[in-house]
């Protein structure tokens, strides 16, 4: 009897999901996070769950790990002192960068500062041309002067980022095992390992971030991972990267860049599997936490990647699963602006001090005590009553902004809620409206600990019509974890033109590429039966500046599939580019620029839980409380255990549902059903 365990840390909350994979069974656990050690929350939480949940520890086969250590570290600029070595002529590649500006109009600076500054950047006399041949061999003598300064600079890692990498990577190899030679405790990052792709400032900029959350990233595993063998041993441990799945911890510890939005990944993985399960093609996700609310698109059942993103301002080239997040959380702080106006977020209380109705130490009005000086949380406190919440508290960190306005603390309240929605509403247009999408063709899923308190005002705002709330929302970023494949990418950069020869042209690559992954699951120990390859290519038409990505999806499990014959992959060009921006050139040549083998491995089933058959038409509420709508008055509202609903049941709002990891809002006159898979399906009034 082994159980699966996925662990989701937050700015606020540390969420477990245990499944146990013969009995299907599947346990929820929730505590407050430890803001300065992360993995203290982990191993107390372990500990905790494991006590309450009659668990045994030697029974644990496997601990999958979404992280924020790294996004942090990005955003509070707490990572390691870098050297970046690169070619002759290139040191000040990273502040040059593409030269545009996020703010065209602002006079002041608005480009983060570089996280290596210019007198840690080293250049080395070598060059190699855009067909991979070496045309200036590499100076050693200038190599051990070099050397001497890294040494004197007393550096935490090094970033090797020579031009044309990508294509010809031995003179970075070679550099990096002389380096290796000399400081053999530094940390090293090659970009043509961690994004062997063209675009040189992208590239630079993605190894230079990977090197800067080495140190803190290493010390941070090396934690966990000494700590799980001694508490948990039979559990090896999986940390989750940003395109959506798994790795070990050992490719952790290399490219720790992988995990920057490895938390809201896990989340939108999550809910594609809640929407598949629910038959709902078209989703949009609300993941509303303590900190932050995240937001996915999902068309057939695929939540998509993007490949460039900026974390913290700074470029990265990776893929990473396709969301927009905004400041706007349970901890989410109201402040007044210089303009006198009211602003909620980005600002966070977080888990320490917290919301002032913590009675943690915190004073500031936030999200959280807005909703329960307006009766939507109950005072009996969160995670099943082990949280108390103090009414008295919340009202009086809402009453010095109610002063300041003149507005009576229910009416401020209320205002602090409609500003959070409005925030995240922009990031649900975001997401949709401005890329062409209706979202009245969407249902709304909310998860997380608040989306659920939140989703039918957003859902309103923008006119969807059906929401959906899955079985434990508030853990659901911890159960998509659980749900989600090993996973690694194979690329191969150059420029391949899409002709009569283009699949013969391409299989030399693709053979390379095949090897590499076989070898890769030989290391991972995928049995060939769990093995699933796919293609993607990067294409462009000849003259463009970007790429649309085209996926061959037919692969079969443990079948390397060969690239598509050259008609085909043209009409899935077109189509593409059609759809996102309203026209094909249908004469125009088109390039592939990458070729990528994308390959996974399923060690988790993903399990049914322990959800029964049993229905039921109505439920006695267990309580009743007032519970503020609208402006004008409270409403006597019924509120519900979410444990006595079962499927087929039905009820018109105003009503509350309460449960260990989250609360569901019913504004009046919307309609509740819950279906087959016991999620809460409500339709808009």
């Amino acid at each position: 009897m082994g159980w699966l365990i996925g662990v989701d840390v937050g700015g606020t909350f540390t969420d477990f999901f245990a499944t146990e994979r013969e009995t299907n069974s599947v346990k929820y656990f929730k505590r407050p996070s430890t803001p300065k050690n992360p993995g203290e929350a982990i191993f107390l939480g372990l500990k905790e769950m494991c006590e309450s949940l009659k668990i045994a520890p030697d029974t644990i086969e496997q601990l999958c790990h979404g992280t924020t250590v790294a996004t942090n570290a990005l955003i509070q600029r707490k990572g390691g002192k870098v050297a970046l070595v690169t070619t002759e002529g290139f040191r000040d590649l990273l502040e040059i960068g593409r030269q545009t500006r996020p703010h065209m109009y602002s006079l002041q600076e608005d480009q983060p500062e570089s996280l290596v500054p210019r007198k840690y950047r080293f250049e080395v006399k070598e060059r190699t041309n855009s067909d991979g041949t070496i045309i200036k061999e590499i100076d050693k003598n200038n190599l051990k002067v070099l050397f001497d300064e890294i040494e004197h600079s007393k550096v935490d890692s090094i970033a090797i980022c020579f031009l044309f990498s990508f294509i010809n990577n031995k003179p970075e190899e070679l550099v990096a095992k002389l380096l290796k030679n000399r400081f053999p405790n530094i940390p090293i990052s090659l970009s043509s390992e961690v994004r062997p792709e063209f675009r040189e400032y992208e590239r630079f900029s993605t190894t230079a971030l990977n090197a800067y959350l080495q140190p803190i990233m290493g010390s941070y595993l090396d934690y966990l991972d000494n700590n799980i063998k001694l508490n948990i041993p039979n559990a090896p441990l999986r940390i989750y990267q940003s395109s959506g799945g798994l790795m070990s911890i050992n490719t952790s510890k290399k490219f720790p860049i992988r995990t920057a939005l490895s938390g809201p990944a896990a989340g939108a993985v999550g809910a594609v599997n809640i929407a598949k399960e629910s038959n709902r093609s078209k989703v949009i996700t609300l993941d509303m936490g303590g900190t932050s609310a995240d937001v996915a698109l999902v068309r057939d059942f695929d939540a998509g990647t993007s490949l460039d993103r900026e974390v913290a301002g700074f470029p990265v080239r990776l893929p990473m699963v396709d969301i927009h997040t905004v400041g706007a959380g349970g901890g989410s702080i109201s402040w007044v602006s210089k303009d006198g106006l009211m602003k909620v977020g980005p600002k966070s209380a977080g888990a320490d001090p917290g919301p002032a109705c913590y009675n943690l130490g915190g004073n500031e009005p936030t999200v959280t005590d807005a909703n329960l000086v307006l009766g939507r949380l109950s005072g009996q406190g969160l995670i099943g009553g082990a949280m108390k919440l103090d009414l008295e508290s919340a009202r009086a960190s809402i009453k010095k902004l109610a002063d300041k306005f003149g507005f009576s603390i229910e009416k401020t309240a209320q205002g602090i809620i409609k500003i959070v929605i409005s925030n995240m509403v922009r990031a649900v247009r975001a997401m949709s409206v401005e890329r062409g999408h209706d979202p009245r063709d969407y249902s709304l899923m909310a998860f997380g600990g608040a989306g659920p308190l939140h989703g039918s005002q957003v859902a309103k705002s923008i006119d969807i019509k059906e929401i959906i709330v899955p079985l434990a929302p508030g853990i659901l970023c911890a159960q998509g974890l659980i749900a989600s494949d090993i996973k690694e990418d194979f690329i191969k950069s150059g420029r391949f033109h899409v002709n009569a020869d283009w699949s013969i042209n391409v299989r030399e690559i693709m053979d390379s590429l095949s090897h590499e992954a076989k070898e890769w699951c030989k290391t991972e120990r995928i049995e060939k039966k769990k093995q699933l390859y796919s293609v993607t290519l990067d294409a462009r038409y000849v003259g463009q500046n970007f790429e649309l990505q085209v996926t061959y999806k037919e692969a079969k499990s443990w079948e390397i599939p060969m690239p598509l014959d050259a008609d085909e992959v043209i009409d899935r060009f077109n189509a593409a580019h059609e759809q996102l921006y309203g026209f094909a050139n249908t004469d125009e040549q088109i390039e592939v620029v990458n070729i990528r083998l994308n390959v996974s491995g399923n060690f988790n089933e993903p399990s049914e839980s322990n959800k029964k058959n049993t229905t039921i038409k109505s439920v006695n509420p267990i309580s009743e409380r007032l519970v503020w709508f609208d402006d004008e008055k409270p409403l006597k509202t019924n509120v519900f255990d979410r444990n006595d609903l079962k499927a087929g049941f039905e009820i018109e709002g105003p009503a509350i549902i309460e449960q260990f990891d989250s609360t569901t809002v019913i504004y009046p006159k919307d309609r509740v059903v819950i279906d087959k898979s016991l999620n809460i399906v409500i339709s808009i009034s």
